[in-house]
């Protein structure tokens, strides 16, 4: 059976009530294939995850954009996977490039992030991906490999998990990756899967690219190809 198309957007730390109305309604006025050919789920900041949840169309999902690494407790201004299950929320960003450098999140944390949102049920959205510096230096595929391994060591069930390959220097840059460059990481991550977790997984497990892009044209490709 083929991978089923997947295509998220992560609004991060943007929105009033009024704006998420209009992408919302944007949203739902949207003509994609049907659910059995592309899941479509969308990550708004945390205050607005049950507005969104409450007008978005059935067919499309909400995500948090993050979630803590155990159960609640005394973690001021952090959000447990617990609550999110609670709220409804099946999706959960996990490692995001602005995580892993403004807060310093290590591999490792995000691993254990990663492994315990499993854990409660969540579907999870792994980020991985290069700095400009370590793509100049010709590091990427050891960055990314690193980055994969630590989630991988910490899960057995892949079937809820996404990769989502940011590279670090196409977010909120202007400047995109190019598809053969997408693609190039793409394949090297599907052969360390393959290599280093199982053949039935790196044969099923989704890749997605991650850094900026316009949402109608990622639509618009998942028509014609998926990785």
């Amino acid at each position: 059976m083929g991978r089923k198309f997947f295509v998220g957007g992560n609004w991060k730390c943007n929105g009033t009530t009024e704006e998420v109305k209009k992408i919302v309604t944007t949203l739902n006025e949207a003509k994609v294939p049907g659910e059995d050919v592309v899941e479509v789920v969308v990550s708004p900041p945390f205050v607005f995850l049950p507005f969104v949840k409450s007008l978005l169309r059935p067919d499309f999902h909400v995500s948090a954009q993050n979630c803590w690494v155990r159960k609640g407790g005394a973690y001021t201004g952090e959000v447990s996977a617990e609550m999110l299950v609670n709220l409804g929320i099946p999706w959960v960003i996990i490692g995001h490039s602005e995580r892993r450098q403004l807060l310093n999140e290590s591999n490792e944390f995000v691993g254990d992030k990663v492994a315990y949102a499993l854990q409660q049920g969540l579907k999870v959205i792994a980020c991985i991906g290069e700095t400009l510096e370590q793509r100049e230096a010709g590091t990427t595929t050891a960055v990314v490999a690193e980055q994969t391994k630590a989630i991988a060591a910490k899960i057995s069930n892949w079937d809820n998990v996404v990769l989502a390959y940011e590279p670090v220097w196409a977010i909120g840059t202007g400047k995109v990756a190019t598809p053969a460059q997408a693609q190039e990481v793409h394949a090297d991550l599907r052969k360390w899967v393959h290599d280093n977790v199982s053949a039935e997984v790196a044969a099923s497990v989704r890749i997605i690219y991650g850094g900026s892009a316009e949402f109608v044209d990622i639509i618009n490709a998942a028509t014609v190809k998926k990785n």
